[in-house]
């Protein structure tokens, strides 16, 4: 089978995460948590004296996206490296602005680089459509795993877990998920993320809609018929 590219869209709390983490278990895919890697880079303490990654940690922090040239550069290396290694790869609400998606002049946005590792016709556009109020209640209940950063959704069920039940590392709230903050991440996504879907659209992409209010297996379950593959 050809290796493929799937980009996974929808607003903050939609699943994004929780489907291609299980797109990655079940069919060999790499996960690449575009928002997990750059913060590892902002908040490596070697890179902390540099100017550049200061400010970045800055705008990571308070909820605004991060420089779209400095993520194109970061994210557009690290893809070529997995595209390059012979692995089908899926991204997760990445790319978030329409530079990072499409590029400027001679710069080559992640979509086109994806079109050249890949091939357009191995490449997907999903979108996970979830009402704003849902999006909002499951990200005030998130909690991630302080060492496997697993994410976590308290209900009635879970409300007691303290650690993770996977590797036992202690439950955090991450400071993107904060009420402030996330407002400032809905509205980002609004306004420099969902424009690329209009964009997509009318370069002739096939945007695959899945209904994000239904339980992550279920909404997995969905997404498998649709891909098909």
């Amino acid at each position: 089978m050809a290796k493929k590219a799937v980009i996974i869209y929808g607003p903050p709390g939609s699943g994004k995460g929780t489907q291609a983490n299980l797109l990655a278990w079940t069919k060999s895919f790499i996960h690449f948590d575009t928002g997990k890697y750059l913060e590892s880079v902002v908040r490596d303490p070697e890179l902390q004296n540099k100017p550049e990654i200061k400010e970045q940690r800055q705008l990571f922090d308070s909820g605004r996206l991060l420089d779209p040239p400095f993520v194109l550069k970061v994210v557009s290396e690290k893809t070529k490296q997995i595209a390059k290694s012979g692995y089908s790869i899926v991204f997760s609400g990445s790319p978030r602005t329409m530079f990072e998606a499409f590029g400027e002049g001679k710069e080559k946005g992640l979509v086109r680089i994806l079109e050249m590792e890949y091939g357009r016709e191995n490449l997907y556009f999903i979108f996970i459509d979830i009402p704003p109020e849902e999006a909002i209640g499951r990200n005030k209940t998130r909690r991630v795993c302080s060492v496997c950063h697993l994410g976590i959704l308290y209900s009635d069920e879970t409300h007691n877990h303290k650690t993770c039940p996977i590797c036992g590392g202690n439950l955090r709230i991450r400071t993107v998920d904060n009420p402030e903050v996330l407002s400032t991440r809905i509205e980002e996504y609004e306004k420099r993320t969902a424009p690329i879907l209009a964009e997509l659209k009318s370069r002739n992409y096939l945007i695959i809609k899945i209904n994000g209010k239904l339980a992550p297996h279920k909404v997995f379950e969905e997404l498998e018929k649709k891909l098909n593959f």
